[in-house]
């Protein structure tokens, strides 16, 4: 779709423009309130318009907006001590982004310089942003047939997914364990990009057992292959860590960051690397970003992770994130066209199913109750296949909170009905 000029996709498509946000509320160009269930992607965790990461912002762009690539402006390099802090032991390098995608892109050239190998490891159906490499790696090959011929140097595998599987997580983990055995025992593989064992990107709110990430780790250790942690969704107290490979204290090679960075008030990404790992590929990985942490941006990202240490934002989320589930597991315990309520943290994905009943699809079911919502003033998002995923802002009241789960939950139940 092009509405007023600009390009809308079906995965993003156009629905109203927006006149305000603050908080947990958002406001559509009628004037009509939004109880949002969003945060934009896991990017306002902390609310829409935070005023505390405004006010960085307005006082940075009163001494300094921008600093070329070959040199620094302090609030870059207070951003980037304070950071690396919260990093995994040794990962004390980082690489300037404006998002996600192009710290993915950072991270994969500079896995391969480094290593010397070229081939990348990827799950079908994550996602990491919209690049060749990053669309290549994680879609299907039915999607990405009309952009892009098979690359050979990126290898898809089936992302381990409990729901739904006729395996216990166990075999789950012990078949992964083989396909990757029998990949990387070749020492051709650069890394393995994965996100931390929920999929954020894609809507489908997937999540493996758990030793998902300390088996990925363990096999990459032994034959020489990086592990690439995209923390770009799970990042900044979203899966009720401050970071999620806290879940599993594993210690990957690679970080990537974005998203709830600066919480949407400016663009910015990182890619955490070692320095050794650094000093080996960077400079043939030729890592540069004309606009890469402007000034006003890391002011943004710098509040933004001050706010998150000082209110430990991780510890409420995670509660909240088991209330959720707590709550629409127990009204959908009976439910027909309820598969699954999964989920980490805040990032909850509830699965539709088809109902014999309304003989509706699940692409139906998930697009009438976001159609639902909407008009009694609750904004979701879904993966337009089946999952209706649910991301509030962390900062969210309980009592708000429990205003958009009764308005979810009056809709799920009315999708159902004839």
């Amino acid at each position: 779709m092009i509405k007023e000029k600009i390009i809308y996709t079906t995965f993003s498509d156009w629905r109203f423009n927006i006149k305000k946000a603050k908080e947990s509320f958002i406001w559509d160009q009628a004037g009509h309130r939004l109880l949002d269930f969003t945060s934009g992607w896991n990017v306002a965790n902390l609310g829409w318009n935070n005023p505390e990461i405004s006010k960085a912002v307005i006082a940075q762009v009163r001494k300094n907006t921008y600093a070329p690539m070959w040199t620094a402006d302090p609030v870059q390099k207070k951003y980037a001590d304070f950071l690396v802090k919260y990093m995994p032991s040794g990962l004390d390098s980082i690489g300037r982004a404006t998002g996600g995608m192009e710290a993915i892109e950072e991270a994969i050239k500079l896995a391969r310089s480094a290593t010397g190998r070229k081939k990348i490891v990827g799950f079908v159906k994550s996602y990491h942003g919209q690049s060749i490499h990053c669309l290549v790696l994680s879609y299907l090959p039915e999607w990405y047939a009309k952009i892009s011929n098979p690359q050979t140097d990126l290898v898809h595998l089936p992302f381990p997914n409990l729901y739904c599987s006729e395996k216990s997580p166990q075999e789950l983990l012990s078949n992964l364990e083989t396909q990757l055995e029998k990949i990387l025992r070749q020492e051709d593989v650069a890394a393995i990009l994965t996100e931390s064992g929920t999929i954020t990107g894609w809507g489908s709110t997937d999540v493996a057992p758990d030793g998902f990430l300390t088996l990925l780790r363990k096999l990459t250790q032994r034959y020489g292959t990086l592990l690439i942690l995209d923390e770009v969704g799970s990042g900044f107290s979203r899966l009720g860590k401050l970071f999620a490979w806290q879940i599993e204290n594993v210690c990957p090679d690679i970080i990537t960051l974005a998203k709830g960075i600066s919480n949407g008030a400016a663009p910015i990404g990182a890619m955490v690397t070692t320095q050794q790992i650094a000093v080996q590929g960077a400079s043939a990985a030729n890592l540069q970003s004309t606009f890469g942490w402007i000034p006003p941006a890391c002011a943004a990202a710098l509040q933004t992770l001050k706010i998150h240490i000082r209110e430990k934002i991780w510890e409420k989320a995670f509660r909240d994130g088991e209330y959720i589930k707590l709550v629409l597991k127990k009204e959908f315990s009976n439910n027909p066209f309820v598969g699954d309520v999964r989920g980490r943290g805040m990032e909850i994905g509830i699965d539709l199913v088809q109902d014999g009943q309304t003989q509706m699809n699940n692409t139906e079911m998930v697009e009438k109750v976001v159609s639902l919502a909407y008009q009694k003033g609750l904004h979701l998002v879904s993966d337009h296949e089946s999952v209706i995923q649910l991301m509030p802002p962390l900062t969210i009241e309980r009592k708000v909170l429990d205003k958009g789960l009764e308005i979810l939950i009056e809709c799920i139940r009315k999708a159902g009905k004839k």
